[in-house]
């Protein structure tokens, strides 16, 4: 009896030992946010706002990895690589998604090497000018600089970035010879407007509105073909002259491709839910960007026809994938 007793738990134990272990849900443990460029710009402003309230739904740390880099394209091809499980996300924009493409030999494809999961946020492109330019409007900056020809410079948060191309846009359309000067992400490159290191900037809202606010810097356009509600009182470049004329920045969460479709599913839901609520409304909103949502598959399109939208800019600024 005790041998088969003992014969029967060993046989027991086996089958036991022999199950598949049964996964734990879906967030098991921290999840990392990476953000494609240095603290203090638009993309991780929007980025911690967001990382913060989906860690409040999802029950996990969401902790946010600045990793900056040549456009924000070094980043990207790190999340491309990473395992697609769900704890490595990327906070893409039109810069490392629909212009990198037409500017660097990437080591990723911003189109099969990601899952899109949802936008998240929607910014203008504001130019602004050190105070200490004689300019008031965008006219009178056109006219101060076309009697400087080649004499002032222009930051940008890195060269191919859409700040940079934003800037050659209103440099085709206005007639402007203005020097670039790139660099590593927007919050340097507002900073060096405040310094007066350079004269000018064509920057994403939420990383110079504060210092728009304050003085520091003087605001003369938004990029967008209507007013931000955050600076109403500064016109579009469209209504001072140049119809047509549109410069935006959107904002969104990838995994790496492959990722299983149900955490996909429930990660959809809680940024959904996340950039909706109240707290993040008014955060992004007081950070000068406007809370945009999507279908995956709504921002996959996204990427696609951006990719094609900034071919002929870029060939037009002269750039050449390096």
């Amino acid at each position: 009896m005790g041998r088969t007793l003992a014969t029967l738990t060993i046989v027991a134990l086996g089958i036991l030992g022999s199950q598949p272990v049964i996964a734990q849900p879906y967030p098991a443990k921290p999840i990392r946010l990476v953000v494609p460029f240095p603290p203090g710009g638009s993309t991780d402003i929007v980025a911690r706002i967001v990382a913060q309230k989906l860690a409040e739904r999802v029950g996990q740390q969401v902790i946010v990895e600045n990793r900056g880099g040549a456009g924000g394209t070094v980043a990207a091809e790190a999340v491309a690589k990473a395992p697609p499980d769900g704890y490595t996300l990327m906070i893409a924009s039109t810069s490392t998604h629909t212009v990198a493409p037409n500017v660097y030999k990437l080591g990723y494809d911003p189109i099969k090497d990601f899952t899109p999961i949802s936008l998240v946020a929607a910014s203008p492109y504001v130019l602004v000018i050190n105070p200490s330019i004689d300019a008031k409007s965008l006219q009178e900056f056109i006219a101060y600089v076309k009697a400087r020809a080649g004499k002032l410079n222009y930051s940008s948060a890195g060269t191919g970035s859409t700040t940079h191309l934003a800037m050659e846009m209103l440099k085709h359309v206005a007639g402007l010879d203005i020097v670039h000067v790139p660099y590593n992400g927007n919050g340097p490159a507002g900073t060096a407007v405040i310094a007066g290191q350079v004269d000018a900037l064509f920057g994403t809202l939420p990383s110079v509105l504060s210092y728009a606010k304050s003085g520091r810097v003087r605001a003369l356009a938004m990029g967008t073909p209507k007013r931000s509600p955050s600076l109403p009182e500064v016109p579009t470049v469209a209504e001072s002259g140049f119809p047509g004329f549109d410069a935006s920045l959107w904002l969104a969460i990838m995994a790496p491709a492959g990722t299983p479709a149900a955490i996909v599913d429930r990660l959809h839901q809680e940024i959904v839910a996340a950039v909706g609520s109240p707290d993040a409304t008014e955060a992004l909103a007081k950070a000068g960007a406007e809370p945009v949502t999507s279908t995956p598959a709504e921002l996959a399109r996204l990427v696609r026809e951006g990719v094609e939208k900034y071919a002929p800019i870029v060939k037009q600024a002269g750039l050449k994938p390096e």
